[in-house]
């Protein structure tokens, strides 16, 4: 079912955001409440603003017990295992890129169902890969990685273009999700790995 799959790809999102949101918190020295509050807000917040924005009320994590144990869940983990998991490197990176593809296309498949617009779906899209992100780096008193230099919000706008092109050409949704998540992940990690950014307008001279 078209909705089944879109669920379990923004249940692997909250998850990689939950992860993401704890790590942050824990490499913070933050207390053992303060990354309870990383993980929830990090997982849940795009998904959150999202359903708010289209008015898909209560939003999705409230419906079922679900969401909430999977992150209580990942709390654990992170709390326990933080020595094991930092060992890979990259960690943080490749959780928060999981996220944010992930949530940019359920978002967009969810903005479609409601009768959006196509611009105004990848907008959603965009907003909501990107807002887990943004609180939980404002939360730690960071600049957001979508406000600074890296290939971000222009990944999921990529993506989400690429999202409805290939609507033209295929019919089954759920693998215009898997296309338009892999380009945004493979997006992100070429400009990391390329040491590409955007352009930098604050140029010395």
């Amino acid at each position: 079912m078209f909705f089944t799959f879109h669920n379990t790809v923004e249940l692997l999102g909250i998850i990689a955001f939950a992860f993401s949101g704890a790590l942050a918190a824990i490499q913070k020295k933050l207390d053992v409440f303060g990354i309870l509050v990383l993980t929830f807000v990090t997982a849940i917040g795009g998904g959150t603003l999202r359903d708010m924005m289209i008015g898909s009320l209560p939003v999705s994590w409230m419906k079922d017990l679900e969401t909430i144990i999977t992150l209580i869940v990942c709390y654990l983990i992170a709390l326990f295992f933080t020595k094991y998991i930092r060992k890979f490197h990259h960690t943080m990176f490749w959780l928060d890129t999981i996220g944010l593809a992930f949530f940019c296309v359920v978002a967009i498949a969810k903005a479609i169902s409601f009768g959006l617009h196509p611009i105004v779906a990848v907008a959603i899209g965009t907003i909501s890969g990107c807002f887990g992100g943004i609180i939980r780096d404002v939360l730690l008193n960071e600049i957001p990685y979508v406000f600074r230099k890296d290939v971000y919000a222009s990944a999921c706008i990529s993506g989400g273009v690429m999202y409805f092109g290939l609507l033209k050409f295929i019919t089954d949704e759920n693998l215009v999700s898997i296309i338009a998540g892999f380009v945004i992940i493979t997006i992100r990690a070429s400009a990391r790995y390329l040491n590409l950014h955007m352009p930098d307008i604050y140029k010395k001279g």
